[in-house]
This record gives C-alpha cells, sequence and structure tokens, in this order.
C-alpha cells in the first residue's frame, strides 16, 4: 500500500523562511527523533520548518502550533525546523520506499567527540530526513528503521569526506501504512531496510555534494521572528 505524498511548500512568513507540508489521506504511524511531535503513534502530517540560521526560540511546541494554527492543520503530527534553504530540498526512492532530505553540514559533528563540551541543544536541525515506507512495521522494525537511516546518512558523509556522522540536531520521520501485515526487520540487510539504507544514502549524497559546490552566506534571514 503506497502512501507516498509529496511535501507541498509554503511561502514565507512571519516567524519562518518556508515550510514543507506533508499531509497524508491515509492512516498512517509514525516513529520520529522531531523535536515537536517525535516518538511513535499515528500522524496526520509533518512539517519541515525553514528558519534563520540566528534562531533562538525555545518554545519549540508554541512556535509549531502557531504554524500549524495558521495552516489549518489538524489532528497530530511532527515538527523539525532547519536553517537548510528549502529550495535545497532533495528527493530519493527506491523500491517503494522514498526520502526527503533537506542537508545542511555548516557545523558537522562526530557522535564521539571528547574535544567537545556538552551544552544544550537548540539549534534548528541541519540535516532532516522524512522517509516513507509502503508496508507496516512493528515497533522494533520501526526502531530499526531509524537506525538504518542514521548509518546510511553517516555513511554518505563519509564518503562525501565530511568530518562527522551528523549535525547536533538532526532529525529523522520515518512514516508508514497503519494497514497489512508488519514486517519485523528494517535492518541494512532485510528487504524494507536495505531499501531505506539506500534511498537515504542517495538523498544525503546528493544533497551534501550541493552543500559543498554552493554553501549557503550564513547569518541571519530578513523576515524571521526569533
Amino acid at each position: 500500500m503506497s502512501i507516498r505524498v509529496q511535501p507541498s511548500r509554503v511561502a514565507a512568513a512571519a516567524g519562518h523562511r518556508g515550510v514543507l507540508v506533508w499531509k497524508w489521506s491515509a492512516s498512517v504511524i509514525a516513529v520520529s527523533s522531531a523535536p515537536v511531535g517525535g516518538g511513535i503513534g499515528p500522524v496526520d502530517w509533518a512539517l519541515n520548518i525553514g528558519v534563520g540560521s540566528d534562531y533562538s526560540r525555545t518554545d519549540l511546541s508554541g512556535h509549531a502550533a502557531e504554524i500549524t494554527a495558521d495552516l489549518g492543520l489538524s489532528g497530530s503530527g511532527a515538527a523539525m525546523f532547519t536553517a537548510v534553504d528549502l529550495d535545497r530540498l532533495v528527493g530519493a526512492d527506491g523500491n517503494g520506499v522514498s526520502v526527503d532530505a533537506t542537508v545542511g553540514i555548516s557545523h558537522p559533528t562526530w557522535a564521539v567527540d571528547p574535544a567537545e563540551v556538552a551544552t544544550a541543544q537548540s539549534s534548528p536541525g541541519t540535516i532532516n530526513l522524512v522517509v516513507q515506507v509502503p508496508v507496516a512495521l512493528d515497533p522494533g522494525a520501526a526502531v530499526n528503521a531509524v537506525m538504518t537511516a542514521t548509518e546510511a546518512k553517516a555513511q554518505a558523509l563519509a564518503d562525501r569526506g565530511v568530518p562527522g556522522t551528523g549535525t547536533a540536531t538532526d532529525a529523522v520521520i520515518v512514516v508508514w501504512p497503519e494497514e497489512g501485515a508488519a514486517e519485523r526487520f528494517a535492518g541494512p540487510r532485510s528487504q524494507w531496510g536495505s531499501r531505506i539504507g539506500r534511498a537515504v544514502y542517495q538523498a544525503v549524497w546528493a544533497g551534501s555534494r550541493a552543500w559543498s559546490m554552493s554553501p549557503p552566506v550564513t547569518g541571519s534571514t530578513p523576515g524571521v521572528v526569533p
């Protein structure tokens, strides 16, 4: 059962630099590390909210609620934030799995770096992924899917020569249909896990290549309310 939807783009307005909106008409479940609506459960929509590189709001749930109200969205969903220009959205598809990614690597980090001091993370994520899978996943397979996507992201960055496994505030949303027999596995050697891995790798590799060829100008963005 294909649940694939293309994200729609909402123009920039006060408080954001544009929003990518995924809205499903079918009943879907998601597992997510998104800062708003993260966890596992049913979703009706997902957002990737563009903000300035100087974004400093800490009430992310409140900010997302303002935007969903403006967009007239109802039901439940998950929201991510990114300082990446939303025009840089990269997609990849493979054997039923689809991935949409915004990739920015101005501040790559290693998962383990003794030289870094742990600080509170409130800056917007720069590698955000929405992964749509056409088959149901049981809870273990759902967690496995996130692991596979993360490993594939890190592999793509390594192959691009990026000095890090990601950025400190990356987020991922994996979505699948509520109906149907649930797959038990989504590791990189399973049927659906391997497809997730390849699609994520392709999207992150392409996004990081585009970033390295044309890095953005840093600084604040007019019209953004911090």
